[in-house]
């Protein structure tokens, strides 16, 4: 069994835990203590991975840290690592999502709230705001979704560094594939239910995207009602909720290494945010969403109320794939067969927002 770093987000800080010869154990303290920690990128492009943390305090506001030995001790940059030009009239609120480029070694992307993307050349410690998409001529028209108005997904493309998708809310599916320089809405197919047009072309509030292991063309949506699949990279999305129990939800994980294979947790509605008829399960599909399996053995069988957030579900690098997610009960549990069965590793914890883990050499 792989050894793995597994880092948690919370309302109150940062907790890492390591699996070492089979065994998991959680470091004393928590990193950051008494901020909040909404993303988390481990960065494993090079022989020592680097972790990225968007720390939100409420007296020091927003930052971006990094640690070069596995959370251990962690460096500030002096100056604002991610801060939105004078000319924007803009403030930061969050870093959302922390992204290492696929195809560009020393390029990581970040997402902020308001919604942006920032573009880092030196592995995360300075950032710059990539300006044609926040001068986009729908952006006077985008709305903060319940949570803000956040850039939460970034997804990069292994076969093209120019090929760019990102995901707002509430504004939907963005991509470039010339570098940033434009950018078009990508949502054709998927419904907007809250707005006078459901289909709209922009405006839609995506919770999450995921992308196929095996297709890099083939992209997972969970959206604020309704769990959708695209073939041609967000051209066009495709309806594949049914045999869910709820098409409400906020995360979406695709396995590493196997296509077809995807992972959602189902809530029951956007006015009734508990689990899908009160159970905690994890729902996957093997058949790129024609069909889903609910994933309960070592989960609580009785009533539960543990919402799990868009950034609180992930998987590592192992095979079979370990998946891991965290909820708002402050409850953290893991597989690592696939999602076949799961046990806790962490209970009582702050509010959990986001969970990241990787396999460590």
């Amino acid at each position: 069994m792989a050894d793995v770093l597994l880092t948690v987000g919370t309302r109150k800080g940062l907790f890492v835990g390591r699996r070492t010869r089979g065994a998991w154990q959680f470091d004393e303290s928590p990193y950051f203590n008494a901020q909040a920690i909404y993303s988390i990128a481990i960065d494993t492009r090079t022989p020592r991975p680097r972790l990225l943390v968007g720390g939100d305090s409420a007296h020091w506001g927003p930052s971006v840290f990094h640690s070069d030995d596995l959370g251990r001790t962690w460096t500030e940059p002096k100056q604002a690592a991610v801060k939105f030009p004078k000319d924007t009239g803009a403030s930061l609120e969050r870093v959302w999502q922390l992204h290492p480029a696929a195809a560009e070694p020393d390029v990581v992307y970040a997402g902020t709230e308001p919604a942006a993307l920032y573009r880092s050349e030196d592995r995360g410690e300075s950032f710059e705001l990539v300006r044609p998409l926040w001068e986009h001529p729908s952006r006077s028209q985008w709305q903060p979704g319940g949570g803000g108005e956040g850039l939460h997904t970034i997804l990069t493309d292994e076969r093209d560094p120019a090929a760019v998708t990102v995901a707002v809310s509430t504004a939907g599916v963005f991509r470039t594939e010339d570098g940033g320089a434009s950018w078009r809405p990508s949502n054709s197919g998927v419904s907007a239910v809250f707005l006078p047009d459901p289909n709209p072309e922009f405006g839609q509030c995506v919770h999450k995207v995921a992308k196929d292991a095996a297709d890099p063309d083939r992209l997972y949506l969970q959206n604020h009602w309704g769990v959708y699949r695209s073939d041609d990279a967000g051209a066009h999305w495709t309806d594949i909720g049914e045999g869910l129990p709820s098409d409400f939800g906020f995360a979406a994980v695709a396995h590493p290494h196997r296509g077809d294979t995807a992972y959602v947790f189902p809530i029951n509605a956007d006015a009734d945010r508990v689990p899908a008829d009160r159970r905690c399960r994890v729902y996957r599909t093997a058949d790129a969403g024609k069909s889903w399996e609910p994933l309960s053995t070592g989960l609580p069988q009785g009533d539960h109320f543990g919402v799990v957030l868009r950034d609180a579900m992930c998987s590592d690098g192992a095979d079979p794939a370990g998946v891991y997610f965290g909820n708002r009960n402050g409850e953290v549990y893991a597989s690592a067969d696939d999602g076949d069965t799961w046990q806790e590793l962490a209970t009582h914890l702050p509010d959990v927002l986001c969970v990241r883990a990787a396999v460590l050499d």
